[in-house]
């Protein structure tokens, strides 16, 4: 079985980002960038399916300009196969991507598609239902625990009522939740031997989807500043001023 796992390119997540003095976008010049952290546990899970004997090949595919190849470099070095970077420096959204990788797991014949739940930048959580609606496949998202037996993938999920497990009969897509696992550290060996794994590239254009942006951005701007706080002299005083807050 092969095993497809979407990883991003996003401002790493000790940044503290700052918004353009134009307001229209983040600020990412000179900026530390990293893979999606929820990406990262995709990854391992996909290594960990293939450490167990369940998946024979893992594969890594970012989209976006050449930059991406640096993550691919970092899933090659943790143990993935092989890479494909879908080249583009159009501004990618969810719908865009969904569709990019659609296209690969029609190519590639996968049998498991693994990405994060949702990436630190955009916070959409859409890319994943997104691919599984357009390629007809049972998606399992927040995935906390997933067991592959019998040609099914039994998916353990988080929801608001705690934790609800679903059968999915394989081709599946998988959407990772913080709690499936913990990843691993690329060793330095591993490093240098993810130098010489292929990297295959191809672009948008070629695989025959179009990218351009369905949503556009009016303006980007800083959350609020907390405000500081007040203080009561007792219970009373305290539920008078949650009226008065509104939280009451």
């Amino acid at each position: 079985m092969k095993v497809l796992v979407a990883v991003k390119r996003v401002v790493d997540a000790s940044v503290q980002v700052r918004v353009k003095a134009d307001k229209t976008a983040v600020d990412l010049a000179n900026v530390k960038m990293s893979m999606n952290p929820f990406c990262e546990i995709a990854v391992e899970e996909a290594i960990r399916l293939k450490e167990s004997g369940i998946a024979e090949e893992v594969i890594v595919v970012s989209a976006g300009e050449d930059a991406c190849q640096e993550q691919l470099r970092a899933g090659l070095a943790l143990g993935a196969d092989r890479a494909i970077h879908i080249q583009s420096d159009a501004e990618l959204q969810p719908l865009a991507v969904a569709k990019l990788l659609h296209k690969v797991v029609d190519q590639e014949n996968i049998g498991l598609v693994i990405l994060g739940k949702q990436s630190i930048d955009g916070d959409n959580n859409q890319t994943g239902q997104m691919l599984a609606a357009l390629a007809g496949m049972p998606q399992g998202t927040f995935a906390s625990n997933v067991v592959i037996e019998n040609g099914e993938a039994v998916v353990t999920r988080e929801v608001d009522g705690g934790l609800q497990q679903i059968g999915l009969k394989l081709p599946a897509v998988v959407t990772t939740d913080l709690r499936l696992n913990e990843p691993r550290y690329a060793s330095l060996p591993n490093i240098m031997k993810a130098k010489r794994k292929p990297v295959a590239q191809i672009t948008a254009e070629e695989l025959g989807v179009d990218v351009a942006p369905r949503l556009s951005t009016l303006e980007v701007n800083d959350p609020p500043a907390r405000a500081s706080g007040k203080r009561v002299g007792s219970v009373v005083e305290l539920i008078d001023a949650l009226k008065v807050e509104g939280v009451l």
